[in-house]
């Protein structure tokens, strides 16, 4: 299925957005410091309730800036969804404002309006390990807004223990019971809530690989801009955590709206276990998910393409409802002073088309993030890792007689490899609260087609957050 875009007119480089961007930016090189940097994406069960420094509203706002362009590369021919040969440099700008209330004892409410404008090299298509966290589905070339995320978290001690948290964006200060029961309901990012990843998970500071921040086969309920509406259910105890939730996939696969009344829903079970091997800090994450939804099969859509010697361009009339499952696992160990890796591992059945995260069936990453007091930089931070996607047996056949998925589809496939993708990024202050980071990606068989690349992408982020 193509992506859709909001406008089909020609991309130019962004303007107004870009404008309101560089003016928080200049205000984040002159600020002084207000709280601590915290991840814009939400820490699993991260409330606060009351304590010495306990807020009862906070605001907090950053703004993000990503420049990519790739080299030439070897492209004998292109297809539907192809990464194209030679294109001009694309950039996405998004501008977020977090807004946090306490309601009672132990409830929260949090909104977030954002303004998005840009476009994700090639339209966000041609790679299956996509090369920007930041470039969603819908690309535009004028400023609009949205509210990605409106929720509500409720947590009820479960224990007499309790720790100070900062204030920070979608985090009140205060304290959060040690011990606890937590409720998170409405609409947020599958993604804020499980498969979290402190050196690879956060595409505004760290690596920008969706197989690298994300598990790349863990189809996650989305609409195009990567959020849903639902609920999770997190106990807390000790060193383990345990969460569960229901997420409303999108009406049809890609789709920009969701499935208010949860016809097409995804259930999702976590368990996390931290712990402290040689002094240094570590933790690993187990998710299974099982999508209920409606979506056509690859045997399908190879049976009708031998019927008719056609691969249908249209799969919905050969969409019913089905089942798709999976599992991910990652895991995150600080090894030396200043020094922390992760692997992650993730796979789902591949029987059925991509729903709404990618093209994957399976997905394997592993990296470092160093900081850089080793050589007497300690603001600076350096990120190397490494991907592979593969694809099931199915799939594979899918595209090579000619299918086209949500992000990959050459038109055909006769050579087939893994998608290999190696990261690294050096992201360095401007000041208190500005960061600039330089990124590298060479993805090799991109979109699992040893015909085309290897490509070379080039990518400088800019980014401010108070």
């Amino acid at each position: 299925m193509m992506i859709k875009h909001l406008s089909n007119t020609t991309p130019r480089r962004v303007g107004v957005l870009a404008w309101l961007a560089s003016a928080l930016l200049g205000i984040g090189l002159t600020m002084p410091v207000r709280a601590q940097r915290q991840d814009a994406n939400l820490a699993p069960a991260a409330l606060a309730t009351e304590g010495a420094n306990r807020e009862d509203w906070n605001w907090h706002v950053q703004a993000t800036n990503t420049t990519q362009r790739h080299g030439g590369f070897n492209s004998p021919y292109v297809g539907p969804n192809s990464l194209p040969p030679h294109e001009s440099a694309k950039e996405t700008v998004d501008v977020t404002l977090f807004l946090g209330l306490r309601l009672w004892k132990g409830g929260e409410f949090y909104v977030n309006p954002e303004f998005d404008q840009g476009y994700g090299l090639a339209g966000t298509l041609g790679v299956a390990g996509f090369t920007s966290g930041d470039a969603y589905k819908v690309g535009h070339d004028s400023v609009y807004g949205r509210l990605p995320r409106a929720f509500l978290r409720q947590t009820i001690a479960l224990g007499d223990g309790a720790s100070e948290v900062e204030s920070g964006a979608n985090q009140l200060a205060g304290t959060r019971p040690d011990d606890r029961l937590t409720l998170t309901l409405g609409k947020i990012s599958v993604v804020d809530l499980f498969d979290s990843n402190r050196y690879a998970h956060d595409p505004r500071a760290d690596f920008l690989s969706w197989s690298i921040i994300d598990g790349g086969a863990f189809d996650y309920a989305a609409d195009s801009w990567g959020f849903s509406s639902g609920a999770t259910v997190e106990w807390v105890r000790g060193d383990w955590s345990l969460r569960g939730g229901i997420y409303a996939m999108s009406k049809m696969p890609n789709g920009e709206t969701l499935d208010g009344k949860f016809g097409q829903r995804q259930w999702l079970i976590e368990a996390e276990r931290r712990y402290s091997w040689m002094g240094r800090s570590g933790a690993v994450r187990l998710l299974g998910f099982a999508t209920e939804a409606r979506m056509a099969s690859y045997a399908d859509a190879l049976s009708q393409a031998q019927a008719t010697g056609q691969m249908p361009t249209d799969l919905a009339p050969l969409r019913s409802f089905r089942r798709k499952h999976g599992l991910a696992f990652n895991a995150e160990q600080e090894v030396a002073e200043g020094i922390g890796a992760f692997v992650r591992y993730s796979w789902n059945d591949g029987r059925t088309e991509a729903f709404d995260f990618t093209d994957i069936n399976r997905s394997i990453a592993a990296g470092l993030q160093v900081q850089g007091g080793l050589w007497q930089q300690p603001e600076h931070t350096l990120g190397v890792a490494l991907a592979s996607n593969s694809l099931s047996s199915p799939a594979r056949q899918f595209f090579a007689a000619g299918g086209v998925g949500l992000l990959v589809g050459d038109g055909r496939l006769p050579h087939y490899a893994n998608e290999q993708i190696l990261e690294a990024y050096y992201r360095v202050p401007l000041g208190r609260f500005v960061s600039v980071t330089g990124d590298y990606q060479h993805v090799r068989n991109p979109a699992y087609n040893t015909d085309r690349g290897p490509v070379s992408v080039f990518a400088l982020r800019l980014h401010a957050e108070y």
